[in-house]
């Protein structure tokens, strides 16, 4: 597993308007298309570097292909990353102020200390 991984994928959607749409609407398409393509590149530098080896476990890419957020959050994905890109990509489902924010709570309401760990 890399968690390193997890939050690379949570931090560059979320950065993208277009790709946390395609996320919303083709979550495994989308899964497969940044593991294949995005995974290896090296933020914020040239083109031609990247690395080979970077890959989703498979636990990993089920939970992000599903939109689990407690899930990605038990497997040590940083909950501030999770929390944005989802609020960007559901809140607007729900009518009252802070709705998806409630449910996200809700799902997450049976964790207790210690958390999982988030360091990458």
């Amino acid at each position: 597993m890399s968690k390193y991984l997890l939050n690379k994928f949570l931090f560059t959607v979320d950065r993208d308007p277009a790709l946390v749409e395609r996320y919303r609407d083709e979550p495994e398409a989308t899964v497969a298309w940044w593991e294949e393509g995005q995974a290896n590149r090296i933020l914020n530098c040239h083109g031609a570097e990247s690395s080979t080896w970077l890959r989703f476990a498979d636990a990993e890419r089920a939970a992000l292909a599903a939109h689990d957020y407690p899930k990605l959050f038990e497997l040590g994905a940083h909950p501030f990353l999770t929390l944005t890109l989802f609020i960007a990509m559901f809140e607007r489902d729900y009518d009252e102020p802070l709705g998806f924010q409630l449910e996200y709570a809700r799902k997450l309401s049976h964790m207790t200390l210690p958390y999982p760990d988030i360091a990458t």
